[in-house]
């Protein structure tokens, strides 16, 4: 159909200010986080109210035109790069909280609430929202919900999936539904889990039930300094299997150290090649334990500085550096690719020590930052974008280590999705059965693929089988060849 009806009709649902078609308008929404992809949608539109979600849906449905959901834009991924002659639903303006319940503790929120806001209205009830993404300051919940995001408490508290009760979302026909319900004892198929993840196939949440927890009595801030990475790696096997159960174990290489070091200054411990730190929490007799279990363990794991945050101060300063590394290697290399994938703890430091072997063998620094409590790495590759063929050779490199994320039992993703970066890589780690029935759902519930085109499966159009013989579309029933 003729793109400018659809237009036409989307400029009778909103005000001039609200429905973006220049191109210096466009040009901040032409990539998310991962700024080596870019691609122009034919318009962005702003809503204010879950009506105008429903009727966009609806219209581009009518239409048969691709939708991409966006919030802040902070997926790593190409979660939200917009589809070619697509539109871009920006929801940030609908950011209520619609309502906070500390007797039930239970959030009802609108998906464009940034994630650390929830915590910061739930505060005066003692109580918080436990995933806290490094961009928790201005990531949506909306787009956790998308990529089941986790953060450096995941260990302890689980990834958003653990922390939805229900969701109301319009599907990509424009019908609206909602998913599970606000009660903590869930009854049937639990639908909110099969959203969450979904990485925008499924439609748009409009609300979301969140579930909140009471904030620690107590933390304990721990950072020890490590002569080698596969130390601080080893390090963490040996908390785990201590049988302590941290409220997050994270580690930082001597990279993304520099780089903290020069963007927010926490001054970690001089010549270090990693740090770990460790935070236990929970009430002031648990930790009392807890602490003294885990000195035991970090003196004799080899660390040559130990460090334990003093104060709040203290706590705020440490947890800074680890926050803003993602960012602060921008102090290092104006390019750099994102990397997230998982291997199991136990062979954390086996899979350290070959990430600095394709390092070399590629000619290109890696900065590891990572979740290590559930093996959980995000290492970071730098390259020069000016050079030529720097940005192939990291892409490799960052390919090289998902394989080895795969070959060690691990996943391609912890938190940031498949999105565009990884979906040559899906069926690598899946078999062709379990290919086959993800395309099988997500034609069931998009049948025109309309929300979020292209993005998770290799090829992602109608025309990319990913077996041999019959068309997946034509096994589920959607399409029917004569």
């Amino acid at each position: 159909m003729n793109s400018d009806t659809l237009t036409d009709a989307l400029s009778r649902l909103y005000p001039a200010d609200r429905i973006l078609r220049k191109p210096g308008e466009l040009a901040p929404y032409e990539s998310d986080a991962l700024t080596a992809l870019r691609r122009r949608p034919l318009a962005v539109v702003i809503p204010q109210t879950q009506n105008e979600v429903i009727e966009t849906v609806r219209l581009c449905h009518r239409y048969e035109t691709p939708f991409v959901a966006r919030g802040s834009g902070t997926s790593l991924s190409g979660g939200s790069l917009p589809v070619p002659d697509g539109i871009v639903i920006a929801l940030n303006r609908l950011n209520r909280i619609i309502r906070l319940d500390p007797q039930e503790r239970i959030a009802i929120v609108e998906p464009g609430v940034v994630n650390l806001d929830i915590s910061r209205a739930a505060a005066p009830y003692d109580l918080h929202y436990a995933p806290d993404p490094s961009s928790q300051q201005i990531c949506t919940i909306g787009g956790n919900v998308a990529f089941n995001s986790g953060g450096a408490h995941c260990l302890k508290y689980g990834m958003t999936s653990n922390h939805i009760l229900s969701i109301k979302a319009v599907l990509p026909d424009g019908e609206v539904v909602q998913l599970g319900s606000e009660s903590a004892e869930g009854v049937g198929p639990d639908l909110p889990g099969l959203f969450v993840g979904s990485e925008g196939l499924f439609g748009i949440a409009l609300e979301i039930a969140v579930r909140l927890l009471p904030r620690p009595q107590k933390y304990h801030t721990l950072l020890a300094a490590y002569r080698t990475l596969e130390a601080a790696g080893d390090a963490v096997t040996r908390v785990v299997a201590s049988g302590l159960l941290p409220g997050a174990l994270e580690i930082m290489d001597r990279l993304a150290i520099q780089a903290a070091e020069a963007a927010v200054h926490p001054n970690y411990p001089q010549g270090a090649e990693a740090v770990l730190i460790v935070e236990l929490e929970g009430e002031p007799e648990e930790v009392a334990e807890e602490t003294r279990r885990l000195d035991e363990v970090i003196r004799a794991s080899g660390a040559y500085e130990v460090r334990v945050a003093q104060n709040a101060a203290d706590r705020l300063r440490i947890w800074k550096g680890r926050k803003s590394a993602f960012s602060a290697v921008g102090r290092l290399s104006s390019d750099y690719i994102v990397q997230d994938g998982v291997v199991p703890r136990g062979r954390l430091g086996e899979a350290l020590a070959e990430i600095r072997r394709l390092s070399g063998q590629y000619g290109l620094r890696v900065a590891n930052v990572f979740h290590a409590g559930d093996g959980n790495l995000h290492p970071l590759i730098l390259y020069d974008g000016r050079a030529a063929g720097a940005l192939e050779r990291a892409e490799k490199l960052a390919g090289e280590i998902l394989q080895l994320c795969i070959r060690y039992g691990g996943s391609i993703t912890g938190e940031h999705g498949v999105g565009m970066e990884k979906r040559d890589y899906l069926p690598r780690m899946y078999g062709e059965a379990d290919m086959d029935m993800m395309w099988k759902l997500r034609c069931a519930v998009d049948p025109r693929q309309i929300a979020n085109r292209g993005k998770m499966f290799p090829g992602g159009e109608v025309s990319s089988p990913f077996s041999t013989g019959m068309h997946p579309l034509e096994r589920a029933g959607v399409i029917s060849r004569e």
